[in-house]
């Protein structure tokens, strides 16, 4: 994708969309961020832009004539709406189809959205596109070389999120002395990781002894586009937490907020981050 190409930045909450509007700001691309009223993060205000209800298609559209872009991304967190109120307000010929789309899940309803967009004629591009700093890379990122123990937990994680994936569950699974020790639903990633102090000591690591891995990855059916998997400062700190040995994901396939910061956390707290090379 050409960095000439004029992106719409659809920002909802997180960090996510600062790092990337700093960095297409830096880079001199062109670029104006549409900002979601109530979601979007107050330092998103610095950067050219917008601000427009969540569901407002027909301003959105309004915008992204005006502004001339060939390209959108969306990301950032945005909670499922209400569709009912929604369709009193705005872009009902739009609403109906994506709260169709919703029924079949987050993903789903995703695909909707940026179907949508797409046909308006805009190209729909990825959090890893518009900013390609924050992914992963391959081999050992932070913290310490990990053993070939921990190796195999890396591997039997990452093939049970795998199969976690396929089903539609969730994008994490902790694996320690190759006993799935939890797997990531709809409580997501902060959530499932404080649930493993709760396990036999027997099963689990510790601060002073720490054992087994999270492994994040997408799922088969996402559109990395929409969703690519995500870690920052507190999955580190959770992962510490929980007496895990470190992070494992696919190498270019997971995004990782404020990175500089993530790698000097990690490697503070003894915990690895390693892209595992897909070929």
């Amino acid at each position: 994708m050409s960095i000439a190409l004029k992106l719409a930045l659809i920002s909802g909450g997180g960090s996510l969309p600062v790092e990337i509007a700093a960095y297409l700001q830096r880079t001199n691309r062109p670029y104006t961020v549409i900002r979601i009223a109530g979601l979007s993060d107050s330092a998103l205000d610095a950067h050219p832009g917008h601000k427009l209800g969540l569901g407002d298609f027909a301003k959105l559209f309004e915008i992204l004539a005006v502004e001339q872009v060939k390209a959108v991304c969306m990301c950032g967190y945005v909670q499922r709406p209400d569709f009912d109120t929604m369709q009193k307000d705005h872009g009902a010929q739009h609403l109906q189809s994506i709260q169709t789309a919703g029924r079949g899940g987050d993903d789903s309803l995703l695909r909707q959205v940026a179907k949508v967009i797409a046909s308006q004629g805009y190209h729909i591009e990825g959090a890893h596109e518009a900013n390609p700093e924050l992914l992963i890379g391959a081999g050992l990122q932070a913290g310490p070389d990990p053993s070939p123990e921990t190796m195999e937990d890396a591997q039997e994680a990452m093939r049970v999120a795998t199969a976690v994936g396929a089903l539609d569950i969730g994008q994490a699974v902790v694996v320690a002395g190759r006993i799935t020790l939890a797997v990531e639903a709809q409580e997501g990633t902060q959530a499932m990781l404080g649930r493993i102090v709760n396990l036999n000591p027997a099963l689990r690591g510790t601060l002073v002894n720490r054992k087994g891995v999270l492994a994040k990855l997408a799922k088969p059916i996402q559109d990395l586009r929409l969703d690519m998997p995500t870690i920052g400062l507190q999955t580190v700190e959770d992962v510490a937490a929980a007496g895990l040995c470190g992070i494992v994901a696919r190498s270019h396939h997971l995004l990782i907020i404020d990175k500089p910061a993530v790698y000097a956390r990690a490697a503070e707290l003894g915990v690895f981050i390693y892209g595992h090379d897909v070929h």
